[in-house]
């Protein structure tokens, strides 16, 4: 069915419309890291943190505290449904069934409980934590921000006429439309949904997705949303995000430790998943230190997700290396993930998927038509990639407005662990411009890990 968003938003006339309908709407990396907590640490206590990084946006402006704290208490009165665990344990995961343990998944059914929270408001902006033991806390992180995005875009369509809501939607499916048109009958392309933490809506992402599965066949390869692969038999992706490696290094007790805390936490994951779901996510504190040290095993690992650096340099910086390792690059995967476009999907696709003929460049080839140009591009892939494809996939309303202004535009809202037992988390990354932590902290992690590769980018939603 498709759905008629201007009617259903012109219509929102009951008390509390979920934003969060199951707790397996989340990212599906979320649930492999909550049993990995749950089995090696279930009673550290960690703290999260959801702020705005766009601060001219005053969200406190836009909504009342009352709609968060409904939202926020109707999912914790969420559980999983039967059919969800049955899903989790029945289902193949990456060519492995059997990934979630029985145990785990009781767990999930009997046990498992969100932490309480704290929501105050300073200087037109929410202030939201999350407080109490890791498995308590790690899954709020993607239920208070698709909260807090879906609860932005009904207060900007309460501005809205029926009409308005019409030519918004009417615009923006006219713009997914013409994304998809560019991206049909690429050869080998892969592209998966990312888009949960920032998209427009529940709804939204879900037309989003079907309308990915029904036009780009074998090149749609799934969601991020555990939720909707669930309910519309896509496959789930996602392995491990910068939480762990944040909250392992926080619990460091020298700067020996620290450093050593990146491969520890790798480690211990590909003994915890038996050998599967090996994607590195080397940009925690900067990927060129991280490869630079990396013990041999770790060029074992099947590929590495590219977060914050320029993704051409990321793959070329990662080539290079497993080169010098003995490994042949084409048989491992690069996946981009950060601000991506339809624009840099093709680049990067062009760039890592073959070889540009004279004079072409990745951002020359334009859709399927170019990649058809013996003269522009031949196949052969240096390495193989994929694009997670997230806030411009489900959230770009930009210019759709037909009252005009960027109501509708993407922000930038993250919800980050922030200290463990006390101690205060800092993420680097390859951006300088995204470091999190106290300003000490992080001179000392930089101290410790180096400045090597990184670069100060503008942040972009």
């Amino acid at each position: 069915m498709i759905v008629n968003f201007a009617e259903r938003a012109h219509n929102h006339n009951w008390e509390l419309d979920p934003v969060i309908r199951s707790l397996l709407d989340t990212d599906f990396y979320k649930l492999l890291m909550l049993q990995f907590i749950w089995k090696h640490y279930p009673k550290t206590r960690v703290s999260f943190s959801l702020f705005n990084r766009t601060s001219s946006v005053r969200l406190a402006d836009m909504f009342a505290t009352r709609e968060i704290v409904e939202q926020l208490e109707h999912v914790r009165r969420l559980r999983f449904r039967k059919s969800e665990l049955v899903w989790l344990a029945g289902n193949t995961f990456y060519g492995h069934r059997g990934i979630f343990q029985p145990e785990f998944l009781e767990w999930l059914e009997q046990d498992f409980k969100l932490s309480d929270y704290a929501l105050t408001v300073k200087d037109g902006q929410f202030h939201l934590s999350f407080d109490g033991y890791w498995p308590e806390t790690t899954m709020w992180e993607l239920y208070a921000l698709s909260i807090f995005d879906e609860l932005r875009t009904r207060a900007g369509m309460k501005k809205l006429s029926e009409f308005d809501l019409d030519i918004l939607y009417a615009r923006a499916k006219t713009k997914l439309w013409g994304k998809i048109e560019r991206l049909r009958g690429v050869p080998h392309l892969t592209v998966a949904d990312f888009g949960t933490r920032r998209r427009h809506s529940f709804l939204w992402q879900e037309y989003v997705i079907k309308a990915m599965a029904s036009n780009l066949g074998t090149g749609f390869i799934g969601t991020s949303n555990a939720f909707l692969a669930h309910k519309h038999d896509l496959e789930a992706i996602g392995t491990n995000a910068h939480e762990i490696p944040m909250a392992l290094a926080a619990l460091a007790d020298d700067d020996q430790a620290l450093k050593a805390s990146q491969y520890h936490v790798l480690d211990l994951w590909q003994r915890t998943y038996q050998g599967s779901l090996r994607i590195m996510l080397p940009d925690t504190f900067g990927t060129t230190q991280f490869l630079k040290s990396a013990p041999d095993w770790t060029a074992d690992w099947t590929g590495q997700r590219m977060d914050s650096k320029n993704p051409y340099v990321a793959g070329d910086e990662y080539i290079e290396w497993l080169k010098t390792r003995g490994c042949d690059p084409r048989d491992k995967l690069v996946i981009a993930s950060d601000a991506l476009d339809v624009d840099e999907i093709i680049g990067l696709h062009a760039y890592f998927g073959g070889t540009l003929q004279a004079g072409s460049t990745p951002h020359d080839l334009r859709s399927a038509a170019d990649f058809q140009d013996p003269q522009r591009w031949v196949p052969g892939r240096r390495i193989r990639f994929s694009a997670g494809w997230g806030t411009l996939l489900t959230n770009d309303f930009r210019s759709c407005n037909p009252q005009g202004g960027n109501e509708f535009d993407p922000i930038s809202l993250i919800c980050k662990v922030s200290d463990v037992e006390g101690r205060p988390a800092v993420k680097l990354s390859d951006n300088y411009a995204k470091a999190l932590g106290p300003a000490s902290e992080i001179e000392r992690y930089r101290r410790v890990f180096g400045t090597a590769g990184m670069a100060n980018v503008p942040l972009v939603a």
